[in-house]
């Protein structure tokens, strides 16, 4: 008699996250809806133990209070960046200015949500910075002085994060994606309108105006006669 085995799929992994902040209450609410949402969730309390964890273990995503006693998450951040400088890191925190934002960014963070904040927001970007890494999307773009976050559609030109409009942020993406070579006009309206927009348009040359107005006079180059470049770093 012939015993036949019946194969079953093996579930895929859960997610890790690792949660570091030194109030209690935030790790409770934040693990409880992260697990909820299908999340495997390891928590440290401050600095420290935060540290230890990010390092010791493999972790998809790293999210990260930045004011806490003893060792703060700008320095769990540098630490980690340093050891894992692949490591996905959604940082959250208090404050707001500009300057945190981009230090916390030019550090290595993926992402910056101020607190308070909303839990189903903090949840969706969980997901979109795990989705990302698990297809081996870059989540950001730099060039030319420019940071483009692709999941949130903001660029930053040192000023700190600004929100892009649809078609603004499909012709930075387009640019920064060939910085350092120029990319023809109608390379541009092909790729963000589609082809059969009228190459006579001047809705092109509306879009970088209003990127510059955001971003700065000299962070796109026009070259006479071809189309638009954004420079390398």
């Amino acid at each position: 008699m012939t015993i036949s085995h019946q194969a079953f799929p093996v579930p895929a992994a859960r997610p890790r996250i690792l949660l570091v902040d030194d109030e209690p209450r935030i790790l409770n609410f934040v693990s409880r809806a992260l697990l909820g949402e299908g999340f495997d969730v390891e928590v440290a309390q401050g600095g420290k133990e935060g540290v230890e964890a990010a390092l010791g273990g493999e972790f998809d995503l790293i999210v990260l209070d930045l004011r806490m006693p003893e060792v703060d998450g700008t320095a769990v951040l540098r630490k980690v960046i340093e050891r894992k400088p692949d490591q996905p890191v959604l940082v959250l925190s208090a404050l707001g200015d500009p300057a945190s934002k981009v230090e916390a960014l030019d550090l290595g963070a993926d992402d910056y949500l101020m607190k308070p904040f909303s839990l189903g927001e903090l949840v969706a970007r969980v997901r979109a910075r795990v989705r990302a890494a698990a297809r081996g999307m870059p989540s950001h773009l730099s060039a030319g002085g420019i940071r483009l976050d692709i999941l949130r559609r903001e660029a930053d030109a040192g000023s700190g994060p600004i929100p892009l409009a649809e078609r603004e942020f499909l012709v930075l993406e387009e640019l920064m994606k060939h910085a350092g070579r120029t990319v023809g006009k109608e390379s541009l309206l092909a790729s963000v309108w589609g082809y059969h927009f009228d190459p006579a348009s001047n809705v092109l040359d509306v879009t970088v105006r209003r990127l510059r107005a955001k971003l700065g006079r000299t962070s796109i180059v026009t070259v006479r006669g071809e189309g638009y470049r954004v420079d390398v770093d």
